[in-house]
């Protein structure tokens, strides 16, 4: 039965259905729309307020719990349903590994439309908490308040936040005193600069006026023990930043790369700044199968270094090498899945858009005296053309792990129409990935799925596909 209140609709005894996209849960109003909900788990029976009324569905919250899903866990954190991660901690990992499971399926059948195998059972992390190794987190002078605060009626005089964004508000920062995210010391690292630039009156930055010193925090981590950390200024005072940097060295000297930049833009993105060295190197070191990789403060790297290395495996296991293949790496970032697989190929081609990141794989095939593996740098519709082709060899096997958007229907073509023998497609969005699939399903057949599970507790999977020619 529903009520209408304050413009807004009451349905009572709901139950929760199903998990849907970006981490939200799903139920069915008594008119037969879909309401999406946050913080609930299937199989909860809940009275919800609706936020938001659309054509086909609504938005809303659960205000009241019935019945409470045998799938259900308690959170372990204390910032759970406030902060914007970690959406699916109050679900029992075997549950997640299902809808995770469920969502490749969905994609790959409704969108891609195509003939599947049988599915090889989801590669669930070993970690489901602290296996992230690179977090990145940010001041403000006027911290989220939670609910319980407002309501205690308290004055607060610590604004101050050095944490995480309030999803949906660019300005608002959720302090966090521990995140189960990252393995210490990145918790006593995050804590001590704030309490350090508390107690020394550094100023928290002030996104609406655009005004105040510490802007944003990132710490990179790696299976070597290897620490990162950079600290971005939104101005230059070179007293204050050496005092915190200088503590920062004196209180944790394991770290191995200490940066900051000076970053007075409108956005705090990193990749068109100039990143200053203060103590250390500029990178750290990460180590896969006695291959080490270079980190720097721009690269990209798969954030979780122990499922990574699993990714790699089911990769080049699909790719099935014997060592007489020629192998073309596409998006291949800074050559970690190139090299991995250059032990059993004749020759790698790695291509990819970004200047840095090819000069990074350039660099680790060196430092790992890897000699059969090329890299080229350019977008890829341009790049990857016939010229390319007869200059490089035909492929044999082409592996690709393009982003979230997939590949570009020109590429794709080309994949086409150059026709190796196996493709093997590695996708963090199995949306586009089924797209992609069908586009190509008249020349290749799925042979092998399996989807991979690198972010435990939230809703994000990763998948990999083995392609062979009709």
């Amino acid at each position: 039965m529903g009520r209408k209140q304050t413009n807004k609709i009451i349905f009572e005894n709901v139950t929760v259905t199903d998990a849907g996209a970006k981490g939200v849960s799903v139920a069915k109003a008594p008119d037969g729309k879909v309401i999406f909900l946050p913080n609930v788990v299937p199989g909860d029976v809940v009275d919800v307020q609706t936020l938001k009324k659309r054509k086909a569905y609504y938005e809303g919250k659960a205000i009241k719990f019935h019945q409470l899903s045998s799938s259900r866990v308690e959170p372990v954190c204390e910032h759970f349903g406030v902060c914007g991660g970690c959406k699916w901690q109050n679900m029992n990992y075997q549950q997640q590994l299902f809808y995770k499971n469920q969502e490749v399926f969905n994609n790959l059948k409704r969108i891609g439309k195509i003939e599947l195998p049988d599915f090889e059972s989801i590669l669930g992390s070993e970690k489901q908490f602290f296996y992230r190794n690179k977090m990145e987190f940010g001041f403000s002078n006027s911290r989220w308040m939670t609910e319980k605060e407002i309501q205690s009626g308290e004055n607060f005089d610590d604004k101050n936040a050095l944490g995480f964004h309030i999803p949906k508000m660019w300005d608002k920062i959720l302090d966090i005193s521990k995140c189960h995210l990252q393995e210490d010391p990145s918790n006593a690292i995050r804590n001590e600069i704030k309490r350090f630039s508390v107690k020394n009156d550094l100023s928290f930055f002030d996104a609406r006026n655009q005004e105040g010193l510490l802007r944003t925090l990132m710490i990179r981590t790696a299976s070597t023990g290897e620490i990162m950390v950079l600290i971005q200024f939104y101005k230059e005072n070179k007293a204050q930043r050496e005092l915190l940097l200088n503590h920062i060295t004196e209180t944790f000297p394991s770290i191995t790369s200490l940066q900051y930049v000076i970053n007075s833009k409108a956005n705090d993105t990193l990749y068109d700044q100039d990143i200053k060295l203060y103590k250390g190197r500029d990178y750290i070191l990460e180590e896969m199968e006695g291959l080490f990789f270079s980190i720097n403060a721009k690269s990209f790297y798969q954030t979780n270094s122990a499922q990574a290395y699993e990714l790699y495996k089911i990769t080049r296991e699909f790719a099935g090498l014997t060592g007489n293949e020629i192998v073309y790496d596409l998006y291949t970032g800074t050559g970690t899945i190139a090299q991995f697989v250059s032990k059993k190929a004749q020759k790698v081609i790695g291509v990819e858009a970004v200047p840095e990141a090819i000069a990074d794989a350039k660099e680790n095939a060196k430092r790992n005296a890897i000699t059969n593996c090329e890299f080229f740098v350019g977008d890829m519709k341009n790049v990857f053309n016939d010229a390319f082709i007869a200059q490089h060899g035909q492929p044999d096997v082409v592996i690709t792990d393009p982003p979230r958007d997939g590949m570009h229907k020109d590429v794709v073509e080309q994949l086409l129409k150059i026709g190796a023998k196996k493709i093997v497609y590695v996708s963090c969005n199995s949306a586009t990935q089924a797209r992609d699939l069908a586009l190509m399903d008249e020349k290749y057949k799925v042979t092998r799925v399996r989807p991979v599970d690198m972010f435990p507790q939230t809703h994000h999977v990763e998948n990999v596909v083995l392609l062979e020619k009709r």
